[in-house]
């Protein structure tokens, strides 16, 4: 006699539908409408968040979906152009033959390489410091510091507009959380003054802060941090490869090189573009975050073309200043002609992140999208990026960038913001 399994299936999966199906006119339901209503606010206020599509490699000009020409990018965090570097996607493919796609591991299981501790050993002479661990990201390397690092017995002392990765990273802590005014000394210190029962004070500062392209004021904060016996914690994410005279960041730039007891950097914006974060320090420090780090004992190992991508970035950096003295000279040619226009450019004026600041987040989308039909590829940053009536178009140069390029993008901003009325 034979026995029929297709019928227990079939109703089987009739009750599982069902089921979804129930649910989808409940809970499911009630989550949809909460969320349109949201959205639609997010639409009416002018700050939705839409993704331009690109169908090449990253690189100083791109094509994105929809358009027959490429078009100029100038808001990649390609400060050097090594994410399309020859090198670079060479070493990346090396690697893949000899190493494979990816570890399938964490790395205190089976998930470490040569290649990871070359890298580590790299990053760690490239900063002057002792020790390095990589991380999937800057982000995991940023949650996962603090609460390996402090306790119930420190505390930790943040600017408020550190990035969100840094925020979340001190949530996770158990130590006294006190959040200091954006760059405000006085604030700092008399936070220092008031935190002095802990056991370890450490203040937590972006090197540079990528909304705004300003500078931390790195020579002030060692010296508090020397008066008061507090330690120093900087995010170099958007200066390390790329910012000072040779490319070490922010302690270079503001000659505080050796005041600085820890920094976290990513591998995914100067060196190399593709993926990956770091932290450098003192060796007792990466032993414990080896040890402690949920982030790195919890996620898989860095793929190994990323490894070599990022290792291959890094000789070249060390070989040859060329490509961070073009970034800087691209740097001061658009920022000059930008200001002499009429526009308010936000930022440090040595740094390539350039906001060009408009005000209004429905203006910011406008003047994004008539520069796409200019030819050149930018976004409009509004709330809550940035705050409310700060909304702006942040410009990022590139050594990739050729002198007519920056001409090019500045001609189109002058173009639209008068036919805005925005300059004269």
């Amino acid at each position: 006699m034979l026995h029929c399994t297709a019928v227990p299936r079939c109703v089987r999966a009739w009750q599982v539908l069902h089921l979804s199906l129930a649910r989808s006119s409940t809970q499911t339901t009630a989550m949809r409408e909460i969320i349109d209503a949201e959205l639609s606010t997010i639409r009416d206020a002018g700050t939705w968040k839409g993704e331009r599509i690109i169908r090449t490699r990253q690189s100083s000009s791109i094509g994105v979906t929809n358009r027959k020409e490429s078009v100029l990018n100038f808001c990649a965090n390609n400060y050097l152009g090594l994410s399309s570097h020859p090198e670079v996607i060479e070493a990346g493919k090396k690697m893949l033959d000899t190493h494979g796609a990816g570890l399938s591991s964490v790395r205190f299981i089976c998930g470490t390489m040569d290649i990871h501790k070359d890298l580590e050993q790299k990053v760690a002479k490239f900063h002057g410091y002792e020790d390095a661990i990589l991380y999937s990201s800057c982000f995991d390397a940023n949650t996962g510091l603090f609460e390996a690092l402090l306790g119930k017995d420190d505390a930790v002392l943040s600017d408020e507009l550190n990035h969100a990765s840094v925020i979340d990273g001190v949530r996770l802590c158990k130590a006294e959380r006190l959040r200091y005014k954006h760059r405000d000394m006085k604030d700092l210190e008399e936070k220092l003054k008031s935190s002095q029962g802990a056991r370890m004070r450490l203040i937590a500062t972006d090197g540079v802060f990528s909304m705004d392209g300003n500078i931390a004021p790195m020579k002030a904060i060692c010296d508090l941090a020397d008066k008061y016996n507090a330690l120093v914690f900087v995010d170099e994410s958007h200066s390390a490869g790329f910012f000072g005279k040779t490319g070490r960041g922010t302690m270079e730039y503001t000659g505080t090189e050796g005041r600085v007891d820890m920094i976290n950097s990513t591998l995914g914006k100067a060196l190399g573009g593709a993926a990956g974060g770091y932290t450098v320090g003192p060796k007792q420090l990466i032993d414990l975050l080896r040890n402690k780090s949920r982030p790195y004992l919890f996620s898989n190992s860095l793929p190994p073309p990323v490894v070599g991508c990022a290792s291959k970035a890094l000789d070249l950096i060390m070989k040859s200043s060329d490509l961070v003295q073009k970034v800087h000279s691209n740097t001061r040619l658009f920022r000059t002609r930008m200001v002499d226009a009429g526009f308010t450019v936000l930022g440090d004026k040595d740094h390539p992140i350039c906001p060009v600041l408009l005000g209004d987040a429905k203006l910011a989308g406008i003047f994004s999208d008539q520069m796409l039909e200019k030819g050149i590829f930018v976004i409009g940053f509004s709330y809550p990026v940035v705050p409310k009536g700060q909304a702006r178009i942040r410009v990022q140069l590139s050594a990739s960038h050729s002198e007519a390029n920056v001409n090019q993008a500045v001609d189109a901003f002058i173009s639209i913001g008068r036919s805005l009325k925005l300059i004269k």
